[in-house]
């Protein structure tokens, strides 16, 4: 009798050991956005680095980020949908569940372009892994055709894990009848695919991301108008200065932080505030909680993109 008791006990523990509670969270009654991650495509902290910036965040896994990645989530409909697939997709699925109800997967994926950070995560969409059943994934025409016709992530089509949707530069596509997502082709290293950021609409409120673009002087449109414009905006923050690596930065343009304060320099302290910089390499000072830069972009009026932070519509 004692044995069956030891057993009913062992198998109890193991149960709740893999079926904890999920975390609670307060849920706004509006659309609102989830920050599932800020690091460059490589993480933080990034393979082979050991330097201060990534040694300490293995004594103190606190310090660990996600790859850069936000959520969208409709409360009104139950609905979520991801910007870009990450290689921590399976954490930032889990974690965008806190606030849909009996959904594991979102109602569609975002993708902007073919760089390892932001698509390789729907492989855990396969039959290795989830083996999922058409799941919408957003895709430009070459990002279309690279998925297509390229093993691994053709079979992920062909059997049907995720159902492929066709989106065009600058053409609306209405996701419900609150939300709306406009893709913004920009200036990147397209060796692949092209390059997309997303103007996200819900009624006249407006947000613009784009995690990765050259340099804003690249593009021919005024990223200053466009800040002016929309409510909220998650802005390339790859890296913080110029010489931040050991190699010729022009090999991957990005905007620097630096000059990007500068460009937004005159705008209004309202408009500064709509800026949340993102996507940050793992050498980028902002991931330093406390650090001078931190303190810099902060005493200017912008914001810095925080993992886990719930940003209302």
């Amino acid at each position: 009798m004692k044995s069956k008791w030891y057993i009913f006990i062992l198998t109890t523990l193991f149960f709740w050991g893999c079926h904890s509670k999920q975390e609670v969270v307060e849920i706004p009654n509006q659309p609102f956005f989830v920050v599932l991650g800020v690091a460059q495509d490589a993480g933080y902290p990034q393979i082979a680095c050991t330097k201060q910036c990534c040694t300490a965040t293995y004594k103190n896994p606190t310090l660990k980020r996600m790859v850069s990645c936000i959520g969208l989530v409709d409360p009104i409909n139950n609905e979520s949908w991801m910007f870009d697939a990450t290689p921590d997709f399976t954490k930032q699925a889990k974690l965008l569940t806190n606030y849909v109800k009996e959904k594991e997967v979102p109602d569609g994926i975002f993708l902007t372009h073919g760089h390892i950070g932001h698509y390789t995560g729907i492989m855990y969409l396969g039959r290795e892994a989830m083996s999922a059943a058409k799941v919408p994934v957003y895709a430009m025409p070459r990002m279309r055709e690279y998925l297509t016709n390229n093993g691994p992530w053709s079979q992920l089509v062909s059997t049907k894990n995720i159902a492929l949707q066709p989106i065009q530069n600058d053409t609306t596509l209405m996701l419900n009848q609150r939300i709306a997502v406009t893709p913004l082709q920009v200036p990147h290293r397209d060796e692949y695919t092209e390059t997309v950021g997303y103007m996200i609409h819900y009624g006249k409120k407006k947000a613009l991301f784009i995690p990765d673009i050259d340099k804003w002087q690249k593009w021919e449109r005024s990223i200053v108008e466009y800040i002016k414009e929309v409510d909220i905006a998650f802005l390339d923050a790859t890296f913080f200065k110029n010489g931040e690596i050991n190699r010729d930065m022009s090999e991957v343009p990005h905007p620097f932080v630096e000059e990007s304060m500068q460009l937004f320099e005159n705008l209004t302290p309202e408009d500064k505030k709509k800026i949340y910089f993102i996507h940050f390499n793992h050498t980028n000072p902002l991931l330093e909680e406390g650090s001078e830069a931190q303190k810099q972009v902060q005493a200017k009026g912008f914001r810095i993109a925080k993992e886990k932070s719930v940003i209302p519509f």
